[in-house]
């Protein structure tokens, strides 16, 4: 970067985008019907409808009869008001239940017919040849540079060895608000370009103001690039994806015009923590089983969960426009969880949108903790609830309705089952406490004895049990049938171990996940925000002290509810015991789970195949951050930086946003402050100590204020170039 080829940003080729090519993406209406647009029924699979009366109306057949034994087993022949809510709640959580068995028992079947083809999509045919370019998005938030350099970089080599590489362009699109994360972007965009040699396929913008979060970061490329490419692929922070799988979803997107958006199947992985490794043995496991199922009935009207998906860009900016929900927050406003509304308004204009999990090559990670993953769930569960305003929109499939439902009621279900065994409770405490009325109002010998009949109770237990576990264990087997699979999850004695430890974690923290969803569905009902955080997703543990502030409620509420239970019945507490024991473990449970798994990753435990042979392109992604991580760390604050690296300052500068327009942008009071305080300062680090974080990074952003903060810092004051608007 020392000359001034068109590799250095002193020269005057230099630029972090390419020229524009603007593409309308006008707001979409929930009230009124889009024009009418295409048929996704030419990709459509045969037989869908026979598909989904099976799961479906055999999910209505099941939650019946187990409806009917539930209301023997209460003799509700003459109910009180508590057994009918018991009753109700039931039947709802149920059915629930029976909907996901019948799916993963249609994935089972789908996995043993082995074709595994899709949209022409298959792992042993020769990569097809493109005629079009298609742009990687990686939307960024305040996240670690190196993660994200290094998972683009082995992308973008991996995409080298297939031969398409010119048929790709990368976009990082950063919505960072710290500016001292902003800069330190900045010199990871420039050295990743250096390192790959390619300046003409990678780009970097980053937004000044986070309108409407990740959806209107990628709508605000949308409008100023997406003409220029037919297909966009959206990945995640910490998504990394297999060059051939890049090439076989831009050829499927090729072949069939009437596809709007193909989602693939991200397999979870470098997890560190036993929770991690809980969560990517489960994922890769179960996972491939669950998606193919849903895969089977869903067709052409599946679903999106926001990254490692191809999306139509044409089909997207014509019909996926998102409009503001009426209200206040937490329900109005901006849509949180975008994806899922997004997939139905492009399958509500004809467009097809379908899943393919057979495609290997598509990675992501996890939260490394509980904790952690209770921060991600708090938005979810939010955004999810927020759907319950786009349900009534005209014009959307079915099946696009019931994606919605199925994202409420993946939230919901937390304070129903909560509800269900507190009604259970009251339930006992009724029928002991409470003497029955053994002779009706009528003339009569014989007295109406209350019949509980605990034998068909726990027949109806075993029985919801079994539709929980059975799929986990057909997955199971589902694997052992593939050799490379059985020998990469530890064969069959060591993952059928796995498989049980699981289990039994993850049922131990099922009811504290229920706790916590249950206080999140609650408190955004009252009308809190959860916000916008970036997400953790390395290290997990936490000292004994934070997470005992966490949990000692959950661990509280399972001390007295067993207490209760207990005083009721012993027998009940019995029946309550894998609940309390979990919440009255809460806090040494999220705290073990958060630590490095080193003891089970030696012992062979709770292994996937993508640990014991990792794909290259995973591979390469952790060498490169490994590398990446053992360079010495530059100071990170922004200003410094930036004065004592040139070339790093005129990358900035060429970077800046386009300067405000009078009259028409809306006038950046934090801009105006903050270039007060700076004009005030008398030495740099007077002026870092009275800016608030956004104000440093609108001075940032301004070519005069910037020129300002070098000043202070000692750096001789240049010309502020003008930024164009591209």
């Amino acid at each position: 970067m020392d000359g001034l080829g068109v590799t250095s940003p002193h020269a005057p080729g230099w630029r972090a985008l390419p020229e524009p090519a603007p593409l309308e993406m006008p707001v979409q209406s929930l009230r009124t019907l889009p024009q009418p647009g295409l048929d996704a029924r030419p990709s459509a699979p045969r037989g869908l409808g026979w598909r989904r009366l099976l799961v479906i109306g055999g999910a209505v057949l099941l939650t019946a009869f187990a409806g009917r034994e539930m209301s023997l087993v209460l003799d509700i022949a003459r109910p009180t008001a508590l057994q009918i809510v018991i009753l109700a709640l039931f039947v709802v959580l149920f059915a629930w239940v029976a909907l996901s068995f019948l799916s993963a028992l249609c994935g089972f079947f789908s996995m043993l017919d082995r074709r595994g083809g899709r949209l022409g999509i298959a792992p042993d045919t020769p990569l097809p040849t493109l005629s079009t370019r298609t742009a990687l998005l990686m939307p960024i938030y305040n996240e670690p540079p190196d993660r994200v350099m290094a998972g683009l970089q082995a992308v973008h080599e991996s995409l080298a060895a297939t031969g398409a590489a010119e048929h790709f362009d990368i976009f990082i699109l950063s919505d960072t608000t710290d500016p001292d994360a902003w800069v330190t972007e900045e010199a990871a965009f420039v050295a990743l370009r250096e390192r790959t040699g390619d300046h003409e396929r990678i780009f970097y913008r980053r937004r000044p103001k986070n309108i409407e979060r990740k959806a209107g970061n990628i709508a605000e490329w949308v409008t100023r690039f997406g003409a220029a490419y037919p297909q966009m692929l959206i990945l995640d922070a910490d998504s990394v994806m297999e060059g051939e799988a890049l090439v076989r979803l831009a050829g499927a997107m090729e072949r069939h015009p009437d596809v709007g958006l193909i989602q693939t199947l991200p397999i979870i992985v470098n997890g560190n923590s036993v929770f991690a490794r809980m969560q990517q043995f489960a994922g890769r496991v179960y996972g491939p089983m669950i998606a193919a199922g849903i895969a089977c009935w869903h067709g052409a009207e599946g679903n999106y969960w926001g990254h490692n998906a191809i999306i139509r860009t044409r089909a997207f900016a014509a019909h996926a426009g998102l409009p503001a929900l009426p209200g206040r927050k937490p329900f109005g406003g901006h849509i949180m969880s975008h994806d899922f509304v997004e997939a139905a308004l492009l399958r509500r204009a004809g467009w097809a949108v379908h899943m393919v999990p057979f495609l290997r090559g598509s990675y992501e990670e996890s939260p490394p903790s509980l904790t952690d993953l209770a921060v991600r769930d708090r938005r979810w569960c939010q955004g999810n609830l927020q759907h319950a305003a786009v349900l009534p929109a005209r014009g959307l499939h079915p099946i696009s309705r019931l994606h919605l439902l199925t994202g409420i009621g993946s939230y919901i279900t937390a304070p129903l089952w909560l509800l269900f065994l507190i009604a259970g409770v009251l339930g006992a405490l009724e029928a002991r406490f409470i003497r029955p009325a053994y002779f009706s109002g009528q003339r009569t010998l014989f007295p109406d004895w209350p019949i509980i009949d605990p034998v068909r109770a726990m027949w109806l237990f075993i029985g919801t049990m079994a539709l929980l576990l059975v799929p986990k264990l057909l997955a199971w087997l589902a694997m052992l049938l593939r050799r490379e699979e059985r020998r990469g999850i530890g064969g069959g004695l060591r993952s059928l171990v796995s498989m049980l430890l699981e289990t039994v974690i993850a049922g131990l923290l099922a009811p504290v996940t229920m706790l916590t969803q249950s206080v999140d569905v609650v408190s955004i009902l009252l009308g809190r925000d959860s916000g916008w955080l970036p997400q953790q997703r390395d290290d997990g543990r936490l000292r004994l002290r934070e997470v005992a502030r966490l949990y000692w409620r959950h661990t509280l509420f399972g001390v007295l509810f067993g207490i209760a239970s207990y005083l009721v019945s012993p027998f009940l507490a019995l029946w309550m015991l894998p609940v309390t024991i979990g919440l009255a473990l809460s806090v040494p449970l999220a705290a073990l789970t958060a630590r490095p798994s080193g003891a089970l990753r030696r012992l062979g435990l709770l292994r996937i195949p993508e640990e014991t042979m990792p794909p290259p392109v995973l591979r390469r992604a952790n060498e490169i951050r490994a590398q990446l991580a053992a360079e010495p760390e530059p100071d990170g604050e922004a200003v410094q930086r930036l004065a004592r690296q040139p070339e790093l300052l005129e990358a900035h500068r060429r970077m800046l946003p386009p300067p405000r327009r009078p009259r028409i942008d809306p006038i950046d009071t934090a801009l105006l402050i903050g270039k007060v305080k700076v004009t005030e300062a008398t030495s740099l680090a007077d002026a870092l100590g009275t800016l608030t974080r956004p104000e440093k990074a609108a001075v940032l952003a301004d070519p005069e204020g910037l020129e300002d903060l070098l000043a202070l810092a000692g750096q001789v004051r240049a010309p502020a170039a003008v930024p164009s608007r591209v």
